[in-house]
């Protein structure tokens, strides 16, 4: 798979590197062939003139549109040369935009039609973060839910009324269309796309090799009270989580959950909100869904027995959950993602 990330003039290193850095990983632990390329707008002799200060997180000179653009400047003063031109974009699988600038400017013309027919011929377009600006004014998003940082809520809300816009979730995918929250979110929106093209276990490998969380489910809030929970030993929604974890096969009702923290169950809920961006049922739904797939992928388990062991009661159950949250069912997710020889007797 070819997935081609757009740079330009003021993009900061960090929102230019996720994507290189998590579908890069897939290629170096030989889990697919997938290349990833750097193409841009920018003209072979873009440079920052020397009396202009270098911006401030994305903020940078107006975008030049000349044509053959192969250089550009980071916001942190770094030139990158020898980049790809728009060529590249028609040709990829998937074509990522990592950010855009913070005072929301036009994206332009040549960059909208690029992404245009890029979705047009059956690539699917990701914005990262502020990168959603560029996809809502090329109109690939149209009345569909989208998310970006979220900061830039309002002013996108006020240019492109039609987006039905979502503060309350990590990414938002389309299948064709995939947006983003802030900043590292994009990390969980791109191994979502691993997890999407490769499987639960090929993203979890990926996440491992990057030291990150293999999975944030995209529901989860952007922006949490509590974004740094105390050590677990101290931390009762952190002790209930990882308790959670080791007894996904038995009856996990939020009151239950609530013993365990020694909480009420109204404080439990809101504690658990405010630390996770997430509802305690949900999260105990997503953890199940998540051991089914490994199961489904690296055993020879029977739908029913999987159903069992992630605590989803039925194999009914399991099948709509895996429906809400993967849009597809168990036994489609095994024959896709499965690492293990089949046993006659599973299907």
């Amino acid at each position: 798979m070819h997935i081609a990330v757009y740079a330009f003039d003021g993009i900061t290193m960090f929102h230019l590197s996720i994507p290189q850095m998590v579908f890069g990983t897939v290629s170096r632990l030989g889990l697919a062939d997938w290349q990833v390329s750097l193409f841009t707008t920018a003209s072979e002799s873009a440079t920052l003139p020397e009396e202009t200060a270098l911006p401030e997180e994305g903020a940078s000179p107006p975008l030049s549109t000349a044509p053959s653009r192969t250089a550009i400047h980071t916001s942190e003063g770094y030139g990158l040369d020898g980049l790809g031109g728009p060529e590249l974009a028609s040709e990829a699988d998937v074509v990522v935009v990592p950010a855009w600038f913070s005072d929301g400017r036009p994206a332009g013309e040549e960059l909208c039609s690029l992404l245009k027919t890029a979705h047009a011929r059956g690539a699917c377009v990701v914005g990262l973060c502020l990168g959603a600006i560029p996809l809502a004014e090329a109109g690939l998003i149209g009345e569909r839910r989208a998310v970006t940082h979220w900061r830039a809520f309002e002013p996108m809300a006020r240019e492109h009324p039609e987006i039905a816009l979502d503060e309350s979730v990590l990414y938002v995918d389309h299948g064709d269309v995939l947006t983003s929250a802030g900043a590292a979110s994009g990390l969980d929106a791109c191994l979502h796309l691993v997890r999407t093209h490769l499987g639960a276990q090929a993203a979890n490998e990926v996440a491992r090799q990057l030291v990150i969380a293999p999975h944030r489910e995209g529901g989860q809030a952007q922006y949490i009270k509590r974004p740094v929970p105390p050590r677990a030993d101290d931390d009762p929604i952190g002790r209930t989580a990882s308790w959670a974890l080791e007894h996904l096969g038995e009856p996990l009702p939020v009151e239950r959950l609530a013993r365990t923290a020694q909480m009420s169950t109204r404080s439990f809920i809101r504690a658990f909100r405010e630390s996770t961006g997430i509802a305690p049922a949900a999260w105990v739904r997503a953890q199940r869904v998540r051991e089914a797939q490994r199961l489904l992928e690296s055993t020879d388990l029977a739908v029913e027995q999987v159903a069992s062991s992630c605590g989803f009661g039925s194999a009914v159950t399991m099948r709509q959950a895996f429906a809400r949250i993967l849009s597809t069912t168990p036994s489609a997710y095994r024959r896709r993602f499965r690492t293990v020889s089949p046993d006659p007797a599973t299907t």
